[in-house]
């Protein structure tokens, strides 16, 4: 039989079959393993003592049973479910994994096994020493882990003493008699997956959760997490805020807008002032020229007073509006920072934002000119036109005699 037994579509139809098939068993091989390398396994079967992984490999993995079991020794996942695992081994088609190198009994073999493949390993913070902690290790193993290794962010020894937690074996010598492990490495890669993740999804003008991790001046350092970012002072609030310290703390949990992305610079921007519903929204409706309302004075400047009908709302009450009528030097001459007043909207720039204010009550705006107005003259002499015709005539008098 030869090529010219079959149509086109016959020839056509195989070489589809085929190219299918050839693609199934690449699928079926998967990616090749290497120690130490990091995928996710779904679990088909929980045993007593060993589980069945299925890993994307012809053959099926294996892992110890007493690894899906929580800290009070009962079971945490079921068939079906997805978990990270690392490959340890293949011997006679069995595929060896971990999610990670802990238990009792475990000797520096299997740690210098975690340490060459970057297995993680289980260990609890036993006390402060010079430049960190002494951590034990499984098997009782002593490893010291520096404190700059701890976390992210530096804990105070006393909130760590006692804790367990997974480590990467960064340094091992010395037959296992001279081991410094990491906390934070783990950290740092579970950030750098956030943040890949993050890539392809965050767009400016999203709102996503974050918490407070550094106050300064200028603003509030907000971890979304995978990502640190600024929340400027001027974005916190519609209103002015004096002192950051008085609207967060360190460790508050937010929901802030997105409002700039800078992956090449490393720089991230928020806002919490858009999250919140606009005050200005309500001049012109619930604030309106011609009407009283009361303010509390925010600020003051050479040029006037700053009021602030509610947070968000400030308009400007100009020194010519202030004396009662008196020329002053400057606004502190009459009013205070925090001094409550009643004021009325003279005007509404909506484009601009801005609201010129006067106080309730107040003298009409001539009198600021009225230092250069002549003083008038008494009843008694009449006007001024009047006494220069008295003068002339006076002197025409004396001229007669």
């Amino acid at each position: 039989m030869n090529d010219d037994n079959f149509t086109d579509d016959e020839m056509n139809e195989d070489e589809g079959s085929f190219a299918a098939m050839f693609e199934a068993s690449e699928a079926e091989v998967g990616q090749p393993l290497e120690r130490g390398k990091k995928i996710e396994a779904t679990i088909l079967q929980i045993g007593s003592d060993w589980s069945f992984l299925d890993v994307g490999q012809k053959g099926e993995g294996v892992l110890a049973s007493a690894e899906l079991l929580n800290g009070d020794g009962e079971r945490q996942y079921a068939v079906g479910d997805k978990i990270a695992a690392y490959f340890l081994s293949r011997s006679g088609g069995e595929l060896r994994f971990t999610t990670k190198i802990g238990g009792g009994g475990t000797g520096t073999e299997q740690l210098e096994t975690a340490y060459q493949s970057g297995i993680p390993i289980d260990g609890t913070f036993e006390k402060e020493i010079k430049g960190g902690f002494e951590v034990k290790l499984a098997g009782n193993v002593r490893a010291f882990c520096p404190f700059s290794q701890t976390g992210l962010r530096q804990a105070e020894p006393a909130d760590l003493i006692g804790q367990s937690l997974p480590f990467k074996i960064s340094q091992f010598s010395e037959r296992g008699r001279n081991i410094v492990v990491s906390h934070r490495a783990i950290l740092d890669e579970e950030r750098e997956q956030l943040r890949v993740g993050l890539r392809e999804t965050l767009k400016e003008g999203m709102v996503v959760k974050g918490t407070v991790t550094n106050i300064r001046d200028f603003g509030a350092f907000v971890d979304i997490g995978g990502i640190e970012g600024l929340l400027p002072i001027s974005e916190i609030s519609y209103g002015r805020v004096e002192d950051i310290n008085d609207v967060l703390s360190l460790g508050q949990e937010l929901e802030v807008a997105v409002k700039r992305i800078d992956w090449d610079d490393n720089k991230f921007s928020f806002s919490l002032r858009d999250t919140q519903a606009d005050p200005w929204k309500k001049v012109g409706s619930i604030y309106q020229v011609g009407q009283q309302y009361p303010g509390k004075v925010s600020r003051l400047a050479q040029f006037g007073a700053f009021v602030t009908l509610e947070d968000g709302i400030d308009g400007l009450l100009h020194i010519s509006k202030l004396g009662d009528g008196q020329r002053i030097r400057h606004p502190q001459d009459v009013i205070s920072v925090g001094q409550q007043l009643q004021i009325i909207i003279e005007k509404i720039d909506p484009a601009e934002k801005r609201i010129s204010l006067a106080l309730a009550g107040n003298k009409d705006d001539e009198t600021e000119t009225s230092y250069s107005d002549q003083p008038a003259a008494t009843a008694g002499l009449g006007t001024l036109g009047d006494l220069l015709k008295a003068n002339q005539q006076k002197r025409g008098h004396k001229k007669r005699r």
